[in-house]
C-alpha cells in the first residue's frame, strides 16, 4: 500500500474529509491529518476533544480485498497499528474492546471506522485520535483520558507519530488481507489485550447490558461474554467497562 499524507490546519473532521475523497476516488493509502478539528466525532456520536496542537487525528482509506464478514476486523487491526506504534515510544499500552487503546488504564487513543460505497467499491475509513498532551482535557475526562506527554513526559511531534503509525498500519494490514489474514489478526489482538479472555466487564449493547467475563472472540471480532450462570452472549456492537472489585 503507498501512503500518500494530506495535511491540513483544520477540518471540521478527518474522516469525514478522508470519506469524501474515497467518494472523489482516492486511492488506497491516503492519509488525513489536521493539527485541529472542530467537530471530531467518537463512535455512537460522541465527541472528540481535538484541541490544536494536542493530538494525532489521523484517518486512513482503506479498499479490503477481504470476505465482508471480515471488515470489522480493521478496527481490531489498527488498534493493534496504535498499541504497537506506542509501544515503541516507551508506553505499556492495552486494547479495550473494541475501540479504544489504554495507558495506565485511561484512554489515550480512540479508533473509529466507517464504510462507504463509492466508484471503486468499499472503502473503509479509519480515524484515529492519539492524546500527545492533557494540558487542554475538559475536566470530565481528566480522570478517565490520558496522554503521551503525561505518561512520557515526553511529546512527540504528530508527524512523527503518524509516520511511525502508517508503518504499522501497512504491516497490519498486509497481514490481514493476505492469507489466513483475519486469524492472524485475532492472534495479534489476543496477544495485545488484556480484555481478550478473562476480564470482568459490563457492556451495553443496543437495549441490553451484559455483565460477565470474556471469553475470547468471534472469527468476525464479535466479543465473547459469559455470565456466571455460563451463559455466552456474542456482542458485535458497542461499549464495554471494566468491572472493579467492588462492583
Amino acid at each position: 500500500m503507498n501512503i500518500t499524507v494530506l495535511t491540513f490546519d483544520t477540518l471540521d473532521s478527518t474522516n469525514t474529509e478522508a470519506l469524501k475523497q474515497a467518494r472523489l476516488g482516492a486511492d488506497e493509502g491516503l492519509c488525513v491529518l489536521a493539527d485541529h478539528q472542530t467537530a471530531g466525532r467518537g463512535r455512537n456520536g460522541r465527541t472528540w476533544i481535538s484541541a490544536k496542537g494536542s493530538g494525532l487525528y489521523f484517518s486512513i482509506v482503506l479498499r479490503p480485498k477481504i470476505d465482508s464478514k471480515y471488515v470489522p476486523l480493521i478496527t481490531l487491526m489498527t488498534g493493534v497499528a496504535v498499541h504497537d506504534t506506542l509501544a515503541g515510544i516507551g508506553l505499556r499500552p492495552d486494547i479495550k474492546w473494541v475501540n479504544d487503546v489504554l495507558a495506565n488504564e485511561k484512554k489515550i487513543s480512540g479508533i473509529l471506522a466507517e464504510t462507504a460505497e463509492t466508484s471503486k467499491g468499499l472503502a473503509v475509513v479509519a480515524g484515529i485520535g492519539i492524546n500527545i498532551r492533557s494540558s487542554n482535557f475538559p475536566d470530565e475526562i481528566a480522570d478517565i483520558a490520558t496522554s503521551i506527554e503525561h505518561e512520557t513526559g515526553r511529546v512527540i511531534s504528530p508527524a512523527k507519530l503518524a509516520s511511525a503509525l502508517t508503518g504499522f498500519i501497512n504491516y497490519f494490514y498486509d497481514i490481514l488481507t493476505g492469507e489466513e489474514g483475519p486469524a492472524k489478526v485475532l492472534s495479534a489482538w489476543q496477544s495485545r489485550s488484556t480484555y481478550f479472555s478473562g476480564k470482568k466487564v459490563k457492556a451495553w449493547s443496543g437495549n441490553e447490558t451484559i455483565t460477565g467475563t470474556t471469553d475470547g472472540l468471534e472469527a468476525n471480532g464479535a466479543l465473547r461474554i459469559r455470565d456466571e450462570d455460563g451463559k455466552l452472549t456474542i456482542v458485535h456492537a458497542g461499549y464495554v467497562e471494566r468491572l472493579r472489585q467492588a462492583e
